[in-house]
């Protein structure tokens, strides 16, 4: 068993059609299979990391959480991102100081803060309880008020949603757009604008900025009583971290 689980391991890295059966296969395995997917991360690639992860989090054993967490200095952005959300959907003890270091090196590396490795390890803080989003009162509102299953606020109240935000000091970094029909959510298209801020500039500045951008985008955004808006937003904290 132990040669083949190494095999399946490898088998992980070929993104031609066999890491699909490897990774069903270590899943099926189970736990046993997690000592030899940990000792095997260093011979993968990223293709392969990846994969190894989605096997962590399929099988949810606990003991890959170190591995996790030496996955978030990994050359591959990919890799640090999923490790970072892997942790977090696990609930892995001792994550929270790793995953801040992470995202200060993002930041130190100049990551776009709406790239999507550092809003993933955002993601990770947040579930794990060590951020918590500024949600201004009229932003909750409207939210409590919309449908239960609805995937964000009605489209109609994204300006208000806007404004809120942006005078409560926080930055929208994009928005996506949701249609819900007969019970079942899709993802619709948006307006086509792509904004790109200025990080250096100073934070007054970027939110004004986000501001018009979104109320732009607000503006030509797909029309329809069913269309929910879900934006992403960020606070100065976010780009500011305290050490």
């Amino acid at each position: 068993m132990t040669a083949h689980i190494e095999r399946l391991i490898q088998q992980l890295d070929d993104s031609t059609g066999p890491s699909y059966d490897a990774r069903a296969e270590l899943i099926d395995i189970g736990s046993d299979a997690i000592p030899a997917v940990i000792d095997g991360l260093p011979s993968l690639g990223g293709f392969g990391q990846q994969t190894a992860i989605e096997v962590f989090e399929e099988v949810g054993d606990p003991h890959c959480g170190p591995a996790l967490i030496g996955l978030l200095t990994s050359d591959n952005p990919t890799v640090r991102e999923w490790a970072a959300m892997a942790l977090a959907s696990l609930d892995i003890d001792g994550a929270v100081e790793p995953l801040r270091r992470a995202y200060r090196a993002c930041l130190e590396r100049a990551t776009p803060p709406d790239w999507t490795e550092p809003g993933g390890i955002r993601w990770a803080l947040t579930e794990l309880g060590a951020r918590t989003p500024v949600v201004p009162p009229l932003t909750a509102h409207l939210r409590a008020t919309a449908a239960n299953d609805a995937p964000g606020w009605p489209l109609a109240r994204f300006p208000e949603i806007i404004n809120d935000l942006a005078d409560h000091a926080q930055v929208i970094l994009y928005s996506q757009f949701w249609r819900v029909d007969a019970g079942r959510t899709y993802g619709v298209s948006g307006t086509g604008l792509d904004w790109e801020l200025d990080w250096s500039a100073p934070w007054e500045h970027l939110v004004e900025e986000s501001r018009t951008w979104s109320l732009l985008e607000a503006s030509e955004a797909p029309v329809g009583d069913n269309i929910f808006v879900a934006p992403t937003w960020i606070d100065r904290t976010d780009l500011y971290p305290k050490r």
